[in-house]
């Protein structure tokens, strides 16, 4: 099958030109699937590729991660967001969305449920009832959207989901504790999505409050307060007394307006899933943020792979309404199964339309499982940079000591060559964690570990990510393989990895040679593309990939123990009943 790399949403002309199918053809298949389109109509790639599908292409994502922001700074939106393609006379401002961040006790949780109490958005002053992770405040006449995440960690898994949900992040800082690791990390965090900065110097009230000391902080990690001179705007708060608080809601909305926020509520609504749960007597139910169009009731929705009938759109007040606009969070309740935390939610046009596309991503991911999301290696930028032009490597760096984390940057920033620019994402102290993990993720960096080893879920969340986490013990090390690397000389260790172990019982002769083996898979499994070792009374014969897997007259991709199937292998026809085929994949070994 031939291969084809498509963006993360395209036309349907362009994906027919792509195809080399006429539209009419392209548009008839997507019809028959329950997907109404037109020419000129956008599709998203899981749309995309099983399209491509049908008409025996094989395709690839010219974007693995389309949400992924750059990690010096900038947004890239998931192309169900992007606002490029609206009429720019329907696009209308929109309230911001922001999210708090912090360390675990500087009093985020307090400063947030000060502001919802003092604040409700107008007309719903008659008490909140319920909690649903995102909820609307007014100032003056306008509204600000607050999203309360439970940290950074949930922020960036919702980020590496597709999701791009916030305009302005408030850094929470106690004026009597200064920034902390967990600091440290939210900022890391807020920079790799690339939006604004806005500081709440909180428990000012304090007797033991030194604020120049956590400003010098602040402007040691290049947060530089506008008060020495930087950019960064920060306020002095207190959630028990209220101090600050009208001044750092002036603030976030002097901030937005510099961003200017904007959608046109005149669309079908697309949004993100905010949080989400199995509720009983009300089944599954998901806060929604709408980011884009009007959300009603009635409307036919999926959200990744989950599709149903919007019944009930309720607010954080427990007010029933009948749409929800632009920048509003509303708990939705009529999906057929529960959601997950950073899907993107979208308006179909039809019942069916939904359950197609939610049917067709629901598949694409379980084939996705059996194949593990690959990232940038140094394996990887040796081979890129061979092909000439300026490469980017983001580097993420946890070391034992403050003293060696200095060390490891300084060797690394010693490193200087046109061909490759090299940006330390972010670094710590401690053990290699999965909130490290998630970052590298987002930015797609390599994590480099000195005199560390990962915690369980950070090891766990690697393997699932395809994040290439490295350990060292001497800094030459890291600095050789880099260098390397840029040069294209970088040569990292591959091993054997055993599959499966299958006898030849019965050989089918093709033009009359002995080209297909029979054969009965006694161990493991066989893969279609593996490598096949041909063993013939205890001595290696041949060595060669697997061209053909079938069962029966199909071609498989795998066939498990216990099983027959038939083998063709590359350059080889000499089979014998009898033979033993090992089959085995060449992996990167990790170091």
């Amino acid at each position: 099958m031939k291969k084809i790399r498509l963006p993360a949403a395209l036309t349907v002309k362009e994906l027919a030109d792509r195809l080399s199918v006429s539209g009419a053809q392209v548009v008839k298949y997507l019809m028959s699937n329950g997907v109404t389109a037109t020419l000129n109509a956008s599709i998203d790639f899981d749309t995309a590729a099983l399209a491509a599908d049908h008409f025996g292409f094989e395709a690839e994502s010219e974007d693995a991660a389309p949400a992924r922001a750059p990690a010096g700074g900038g947004r890239a939106r998931h192309p169900l967001l992007d606002l490029s393609g609206e009429d720019p006379k329907a696009l209308v401002p929109r309230p911001p969305v922001v999210a708090v961040l912090g360390h675990v006790d500087h009093g985020k949780t307090s400063l947030l449920d000060h502001i919802r109490q003092s604040r409700v958005a107008a007309g719903e002053a008659g008490g909140i009832t319920q909690r649903i992770g995102a909820y609307q405040v007014d100032k003056n006449g306008r509204l600000i959207t607050f999203i309360d995440t439970p940290g950074h960690e949930a922020f960036t898994a919702m980020r590496a989901r597709g999701a791009d949900v916030t305009d302005v992040a408030v850094l929470v800082v106690a004026a009597d504790d200064g920034v902390m690791p967990q600091t440290d990390e939210a900022i890391q965090h807020i920079r790799a999505a690339g939006v604004p900065i806005v500081v709440a110097l909180n428990k000012i009230d304090r007797d033991n409050a030194n604020p120049d000391r956590v400003l010098q902080q602040l402007s040691e990690r290049e947060v530089i307060p506008e008060e020495y001179g930087g950019t960064t705007p920060l306020v002095r708060t207190s959630a028990r007394t209220g101090q600050g608080i009208d001044d750092l809601l002036d603030v976030i909305l002097l901030v937005s307006d510099i961003e200017e926020p904007k959608a046109n509520p005149k669309r079908p609504a697309v949004g993100t899933v905010i949080d989400s749960r199995l509720e009983r007597g009300r089944g599954p139910i998901a806060t929604v943020l709408v980011q884009n169009g009007t959300l009603r009731v009635g409307d036919q929705v999926v959200a990744g792979a989950v599709h149903g009938t919007v019944r009930a759109l309720v607010t954080d007040a427990g007010k029933r309404v009948k749409e929800a606009g632009p920048s509003m969070p509303v708990v939705v309740t009529g999906l057929r199964d529960v959601a997950v935390a950073g899907d993107i939610l979208q308006v179909m046009d039809s019942e069916r339309a939904a359950r197609t596309l939610a049917e067709q991503r629901a598949t694409t991911q379980r084939q996705a499982i059996a194949q593990p999301v690959r990232r940038i290696t140094l394996a990887d930028l040796a081979t890129q940079t061979t092909d000439g032009g300026i490469k980017r490597l983001n580097l993420l760096i946890k070391a034992e000591a403050n003293g060696s984390l200095e060390a490891v940057r300084g060797q690394i920033t010693k490193i200087d060559d046109p061909t490759v620019r090299i940006e330390v994402v972010a670094d710590g102290v401690g053990a290699v964690t999965e909130s490290d993990v998630n970052l590298a993720a987002v930015t797609d960096s390599i994590v480099i570990g000195f005199n560390v080893r990962p915690d369980p879920a950070a090891k766990a969340a690697a393997e699932t990510q395809g994040v290439d986490v490295r350990y060292y013990e001497v800094i030459y090390q890291i600095t050789d393989d880099i260098e390397k690397a840029i040069k294209g000389l970088y040569e990292p260790t591959f091993v054997e990895v055993f599959q499966g172990r299958a006898e030849v019982r019965r050989v089918f002769t093709v033009d009359g040679r002995n080209a297909i083996a029979g054969s009965h898979v006694v161990e493991g499994r066989i893969t279609r593309g593996a490598t096949i070792r041909v063993m013939r009374d205890g001595g290696e014969i041949h060595k060669g990939r697997i061209e053909r897997l079938r069962r029966f007259k199909d071609d498989v991709r795998e066939v498990a123990q216990g099983f027959d199937c038939g083998i063709t292998v590359e350059d080889f026809t000499d089979f014998q009943e009898g033979d033993l085929l090992e089959a085995y994949t060449v992996e990167q070994q990790n170091l």
